[in-house]
């Protein structure tokens, strides 16, 4: 660290406005993800995700009601048999997928290893490339080539390590 002290208070009051806290609240949670990773790999019905995942009931038709109340999921009748439901995902669901393929990355790196399955293009059976951070030109980026930036102003607020804990 350059030796600058952040000022928790200025860090605290960001912090309060930063949407992470709010995508995990939404989605943070074990049941959430693996009903997403089901609803990603084609389980439709209660009972496929019951079945699939080991839930208890009571504890996946809270997460549904969660997950369709955000507009994560959808839910409507089964054409084919009206006394069923058919969960699938919504555009905001769908644009969860770089999140799970990302931590499912993270996981086999940092937790459970390497899959048999990998995750691969559909047209030509090649997997998928690692999820990474990408500057507008094209560059792979590390947290080290990060800022934060005021969008109304343009103002950097952080460079490198000398962060000055204006958020």
């Amino acid at each position: 660290m350059s030796g600058i002290e952040p000022d928790i208070e200025n860090f605290k009051k960001a912090a309060l406005q930063c949407p992470l806290p709010h995508a995990i609240e939404l989605i943070g949670e074990k049941w959430a993800f693996l009903i997403l990773r089901g609803a990603f790999n084609g389980l439709r019905h209660f009972e496929q995700f019951q079945a699939g995942l080991g839930i208890a009931r009571n504890i996946l038709s809270d997460r549904l009601q969660k997950l369709v109340g955000c507009d994560i999921l959808k839910r409507e009748p089964d054409p084919s048999d009206r006394r069923k439901v058919i969960y699938s995902l919504s555009p905001k669901g769908e644009a969860l997928l770089p999140v799970v393929v990302a931590l499912r990355q993270w996981g086999e790196d940092w937790c459970h290893g390497q899959s048999d399955i990998v995750l691969a293009d559909q047209r030509d059976g090649k997997p998928v490339r690692r999820i990474r951070l990408m500057s507008e030109d094209g560059r792979e980026l590390d947290l080290k080539d990060l800022m934060w930036l005021d969008r109304r102003t343009g103002t950097a607020l952080r460079r490198g390590d000398s962060w000055d804990g204006k958020l």
